[in-house]
């Protein structure tokens, strides 16, 4: 949200303030013993918890969906 002064302008130190950081977006999901993610989402990491089967090899994981960081 910004705010706009009477002449149309907007308050840049508002603008940058309100900035969403997508590096800061952190997904979970569930890491199969195959390697690959599961297909669906989790709305939390104890849903993932619940839905992943670890005597199978199964993992719950966290990650970025905009990039690979430790790169």
């Amino acid at each position: 949200m910004s705010t706009t002064v009477a002449d149309g302008s907007t308050n840049a130190a508002t603008a940058a303030a309100d900035f969403d950081d997508p590096r800061e977006h952190i997904e979970v999901g569930v890491l199969m013993a195959t390697g690959r993610l599961a297909g669906r989402r989790f709305a939390s990491r104890a849903e993932a918890q619940a839905w992943a089967r670890p005597e199978d090899g199964e993992q719950v994981v966290e990650y970025n969906l905009l990039c690979e960081c430790d790169r």
